[in-house]
């Protein structure tokens, strides 16, 4: 498994390809009992019906991936992977490659927008180094897998192995694994940090959605209209070069994504397979959501959506998840800022299932004709 305290990744001699296998097969539907005694529940608080809105929904929502009536989600963890991409070198990107690596330093150092967000959330971050293509600190905290030194140019052929993304997966897994056993997780959100990977994932959309470059390919950083419609030509050649199975989500991954897409696609099958709500952020991270949920298509019931990114390509992936983002604020900052956000959203809303009276409990009376909301 994956030392859980930083430091250099170790995996455990299980073939990745088992590894992915069996955490696919432990993903199982949500319950539906669960989801039934919450809704239950949520008639009897102390509020008229439905007067919460949509957390409400969410609250019953995790109670199925819980398997629990009133669920606690006390430990919360932010994983934020971190990846560099050859296509970066096609100009696609307004800062140079070097900012990943600087970024990780920040985001050790805890001074980056997600430091404040998960402190924020109460939830703690794992720092990952998937495949970042200049050095990274010697630091702690910081979870080095370097599953390779960047991937190659998505324009001139795959991004990496199918191996290496199978090994990027399996290796998700393990980390999810090794935090739960560590210290506890009751809630995962994903975000990500890597120049490039907006190209990367915005082409992974388009393979799996089959709609064009242009509907799916955003501004990313920030980039002109020059370095813009060089991001539509990369995206175009990409998925032109490589063509993946739209249902092979490891062979979209080889062929078009990154080392951080990959690890996150893993900590989402495990989330899934320990019954673990997962809170997606933006473009990239539902990427890695698109592929996981080619591996077990169950894993859409343990996905939340935290938000509604300002990239086009976001909207067609969660439209192929079946995903309702919880907030749409114009974010397209990566680093899982979104989803922290939703996170926040999830525990308010699994507080209020639990920890509300009910009509009963503080002698209050309940309406008996209010119109029941539809489930």
């Amino acid at each position: 498994m994956v030392a859980a305290n930083g430091g250099d990744a170790v995996i455990a001699p299980e073939a990745d390809r088992t590894r992915i296998a069996r955490t696919a097969a432990g993903v199982l539907p949500p319950s539906a009992a669960a989801h039934a005694a919450a809704l239950a529940r949520q008639q009897r608080l102390t509020k008229p019906p439905g007067s919460l809105g949509r957390l409400e929904a969410l609250a019953s929502r995790i109670a199925a991936m819980r398997d629990e009536v009133r669920p606690q989600l006390a430990q919360r963890l932010i994983v934020v992977a971190a990846g560099d991409h050859g296509v970066a070198t096609r100009g696609v990107s307004a800062y140079p490659q070097d900012v990943t690596a600087q970024m990780v330093a920040n985001f050790l150092a805890g001074g980056a927008a997600i430091n404040v967000l998960a402190a924020h959330a109460g939830a703690r971050v794992r720092v990952v180094d998937a495949g970042v293509a200049t050095p990274t600190p010697a630091h702690p905290a910081l979870l080095r897998l370097r599953i390779g030194p960047g991937t190659a140019d998505i324009t001139e052929g795959p991004a990496m192995p199918r191996e290496a993304a199978e090994r990027a997966i399996a290796a998700g897994i393990a980390l999810f694994e090794a935090e739960r056993a560590a210290d506890g997780v009751d809630i995962v959100a994903c975000g990500e940090m890597g120049i490039g990977n907006s190209t990367a994932a915005a082409a992974m959309v388009a393979a799996v959605t089959g709609r064009p470059a242009r509907a799916v390919t955003g501004r990313g950083t920030g980039v002109d209209d020059a370095r813009f419609e060089l991001k539509v030509a990369a995206v175009t050649q990409a998925v032109a070069v490589n063509r993946p199975p739209p249902a092979d989500g490891v062979g979209v991954l080889a062929a078009l994504g990154g080392y951080e897409i990959g690890v996150l696609a893993g900590v989402y099958l495990a989330a899934g397979a320990a019954r673990v709500p997962a809170v997606v952020d933006g473009l990239i991270s539902s990427a890695a959501a698109l592929v996981a949920c080619t591996l077990a298509p169950e894993l859409r019931g343990y996905l939340v959506a935290g938000h509604r990114s300002a990239e086009p390509g976001h909207a067609a992936a969660l439209e192929q998840l079946g995903l309702e983002p919880l907030l749409d604020l114009g974010l397209r900052l990566g680093e899982g800022s979104g989803a922290a956000l939703g996170l926040t959203l999830c525990v308010a809303a699994c507080r209020l299932l639990d920890e509300m009276a009910t009509f009963d409990e503080a002698g209050v009376t309940a309406s008996t004709d209010a119109v029941q909301p539809e489930a």
